[in-house]
């Protein structure tokens, strides 16, 4: 079962939003997939509440009598959305399960130093201590204005990190709209969301590898 995780230690980073559409991709090729909500402001839970019947299902966490989560039964993808300022034994605990951790990432000086720092750690953590098995790193351009200094920035950075960028999210209100009514970029067909979709086609095939 694989288990996607979405981390940045910088809060405003796009970590919702890209759990959210992961989470959406996975139920739009019929996988029953949960999304898992780490982080405090239950952001996560908050969207899947707004989620409209009828669509491709994302179930949520799952609490037993003995107050341990767990995924419903016959969840075959999870996606974990987490808090910011993770570190210490809780990122330990996030990195035992992990099989793939996506780093959300905006192009400004602000959130490109506060991630470095973050990215060295998940370096530290790439053997997972259960299995043995290496835990693939990546990183997403969220909010990303092609032509502007600001990604001119994040591209230096990235090509001084061990970590593949698998593409940009563009700066757009679409999923700010999507969010709102529980929604994901892989629930529409709209051809306004055309450029959207072919953008995320990279982060797919990672997805689906």
């Amino acid at each position: 079962m694989p288990v996607i995780v979405v981390a940045n230690p910088k809060g405003g980073a796009g970590k919702t939003t890209l759990a959210t559409n992961v989470a959406g991709y996975f139920a739009s090729r019929g996988h029953p997939v949960m999304l898992g909500d780490v982080d405090r402001q239950h952001s996560a839970r908050t969207w899947l509440a707004l989620r409209p019947a009828g669509l491709p299902r994302i179930a949520a966490w799952e609490v037993a009598h003995d107050d341990i989560v767990r995924p419903p039964k016959g969840t075959t993808h999870v996606v974990l959305d987490t808090p910011a300022g993770l570190h210490g034994k809780r990122l330990d605990e996030v990195m035992k399960l992990a099989d793939k951790v996506l780093i959300p990432l905006q192009p400004s000086i602000f959130d490109i130093h506060a991630t470095h720092e973050f990215v060295r750690q998940l370096l530290a953590h790439k053997r997972d201590h259960k299995r043995g098995a290496k835990v693939q790193l990546a990183i997403v351009g969220m909010r990303t204005r092609e032509g502007t200094i600001a990604t001119d920035q994040l591209r230096s950075f990235l090509a001084s990190v061990a970590v593949p960028l698998l593409g940009f999210v563009r700066d757009t209100q679409n999923y700010v709209h999507l969010a709102a009514h529980g929604l994901t970029l892989f629930d529409v067909t709209a051809s306004r969301f055309e450029r959207d979709h072919e953008q995320w086609k990279p982060l797919t095939q990672w997805l689906d590898a």
